[in-house]
């Protein structure tokens, strides 16, 4: 409930400050926050907001790698302004070195030694990680961690 506060008052400074790219994006979170909250019957709870976030930020991702692949560097630009702003209400990342060791620990642990278990230390990951990494980052240092 916090966050959500926190966005509509943001909200409210970017109107003074006529901040038009800044409140765009976030009256477009609210919005979204808004129908999961109208879909599910009641108030999100923090969690749920930052689960809102993250999934406009994973569509504009998606959309960013889009428009850098079709050469659209002016939308690329708004894209990542876009996401550099919901960045801002998620909670921290996890550092690469430290994913990297809590991935070392956990394949040693589940006594992992090729690819192929991969996805049962990928689940377990997940599980431990949330909201610490995004499952495109643990995937990418599984893979490294596996090969070597």
């Amino acid at each position: 409930m916090e966050l959500e506060k926190k966005l509509n008052e943001d909200m409210k400074t970017a109107m003074k400050a006529k901040d038009s790219g800044t409140l765009e994006i976030l009256r477009m979170t609210i919005s979204s926050i808004r129908s999961k909250a109208m879909e599910v019957g009641k108030d999100l709870a923090d969690a749920d907001v930052v689960a809102v976030i993250k999934a406009d930020a994973k569509k504009i991702k998606d959309a960013l790698e889009s428009f850098v692949t079709n050469a659209r560097e002016d939308l690329a630009e708004k894209a990542r302004r876009e996401l550099e702003i919901l960045e801002r209400y998620l909670p921290a990342q996890m550092s690469d070195a430290d994913l990297e060791m809590h991935v070392r620990a956990k394949v040693q642990e589940l006594g992992v030694t090729d690819a192929a278990q991969a996805g049962k230390v990928m689940g377990v990951l997940s599980k431990d990680l949330k909201g610490q990494a995004d499952g495109s980052r643990i995937k990418a240092v599984l893979d490294k961690v596996l090969a070597a």
